[in-house]
């Protein structure tokens, strides 16, 4: 393929945005719809807690947790924005776009941000040690899983939303999170299926960057050891050692990886697209 035939490919460009000429208020998302999936515990829900505390309305989504129903409102009062729950499933396509078109009539505006962010954890070690263990059967069932909500369900979100904001032309966001594990393979626990499920969201995002640079931004996060619900299989020991691995030494809280997908969501990041922020106490650089 010649570099003529590649080019004429590509998107056709956005003209350059308006930029306010206050710095915070690049990073405002008043007026704007974020929607979040995952967002019933952990790293979810405090970045759908951050959004409304930026000025967006949000669409919080859960599946097996429904506790967010019960302070949708009074998170709605606190922060002065509107905030509803929404029980989808990622690992159906039907569902997804389902929500998406619901999310679009109960809120009658176009959703400028969606943060893909629903994951599961592998935790049952070697892949040769079930094998062995003659648990064939369970070995596929755990794979398949892991790669049917980790990597499939962002395709999932990716197809339902990429068109809606096609047709909007209007910058969206498009904020996926990936994991440290999609960049190195992180000891001492063997988890081959995260890992590679989590190297695919990262150039499945890298490749839609690409497709869409025309209409609309995306970009991952990494996030390393964060102290959330997904890594509650961990013992005490595994944990100390995940910390004596760790420059930091230590995981982090959630509310500490806000700051990327605000500014991957906002005003502020209009010039970013295919990036990918690790965030993961320099675990990635040892």
């Amino acid at each position: 393929m010649s570099a003529h035939t590649i080019a004429t490919n590509l998107p056709i460009p956005q003209p350059a945005p308006q930029l306010p000429d206050h710095v915070m208020d690049m990073f405002s998302l008043k007026g704007k719809l974020a929607a979040v999936t995952g967002a019933s515990s952990g790293i979810g829900y405090d970045v759908a807690v951050a959004y409304a505390q930026a000025g967006a309305n949000v669409a919080m989504w859960y599946n097996s947790n429904p506790h967010i129903t019960e302070v949708v409102d009074e998170l709605s009062r606190k922060y002065g924005v509107t905030v509803r729950a929404y029980k989808c499933s990622v690992t159906s396509s039907k569902d997804v776009r389902d929500t998406i078109e619901l999310i679009q009539r109960d809120f009658n505006q176009h959703i400028d941000i969606m943060v893909a962010n629903a994951g599961v954890a592998w935790s049952d070690g070697a892949l040769l040690n079930m094998l062995e263990e003659d648990q064939e059967d369970k070995c596929d069932e755990q794979w398949n899983k892991v790669m049917d909500v980790d990597l499939n369900g962002i395709y999932r979100v990716a197809k339902a939303i990429g068109p809606i904001f096609k047709k909007q032309r209007t910058g969206g966001s498009f904020i996926v999170t990936a994991s440290m594990s999609g960049h190195v393979v992180n000891v001492p626990q063997m988890q081959a299926a995260y890992n590679a499920a989590k190297a695919g969201v990262l150039h499945l995002c890298k490749s839609l960057a690409v497709e869409w640079a025309g209409f609309a931004r995306v970009n991952t996060v990494s996030p390393g050891y964060i102290s959330t619900e997904i890594t509650n299989f961990a013992e005490a020991d595994l944990k100390e050692k995940w910390h004596k691995l760790t420059p930091m030494g230590r995981e982090a809280l959630p509310r500490e990886l806000i700051g990327a997908y605000l500014y991957l969501g906002s005003g502020a990041s209009t010039y970013t697209t295919g990036t990918d922020i690790i965030i993961d106490g320099g675990y990635c650089c040892i």
